[in-house]
């Protein structure tokens, strides 16, 4: 069974996953109409892949889920939701902006798990059964795919007068 530290850091993980794919769900429902769905909804399908790799791992390491942590992600994308209609109320390019900025963000915190974990397998042999570098790499590829709409959507959020 794995240790304290390690069923902390994995479930904190496991939250993050629960925040972006309720964001993205969002996101595929506000924008409906525009490019936005599609590109989310295959952004979508690789998350959730990597949430279940993410779970696969907490089993074999005998990692139980915690709800409350569950729990405490689904508020904190409310909270966030909130955060994006104030800053937006007209569902507009900054909402729309800052949205994929916290997904990008999100991804880098998953590749940043995976390094994690990959560093750790060095020293304890029972972290040693996946491959950290192949869901670094997919990390890597979806973090470039939404930096590139990030910073197209930038142009319009961003530019003076606005």
């Amino acid at each position: 069974m794995a240790n304290k530290h390690i069923a902390t850091y994995l479930n904190d993980h496991l939250a993050g996953s629960v925040v972006a794919i309720e964001l993205m769900e969002n996101l595929e429902s506000v924008y409906t109409g525009t490019w936005v769905p599609d590109f989310i909804r295959e952004l979508r399908a690789d998350i959730e892949a990597d949430r279940e790799e993410l779970r696969a791992l907490m089993e074999r390491l005998e990692v139980t889920e915690s709800s409350t942590r569950k729990a405490s992600a689904w508020l904190t994308e409310k909270v966030t939701q909130l955060k994006l209609r104030l800053d937006d109320p007209t569902q507009g390019d900054l909402r729309l902006f800052e949205s994929l900025e916290a997904l990008s963000l999100g991804i880098e915190g998953k590749r940043s798990l995976w390094l994690a974990l990959s560093t750790a397998a060095q020293v304890s042999p029972f972290l040693r059964i996946t491959d950290y570098e192949r869901l670094k790499q997919r990390a890597e590829e979806q973090r470039t795919r939404v930096e590139t709409k990030r910073l197209e959507v930038a142009k319009e959020a961003l530019k003076p007068g606005e």
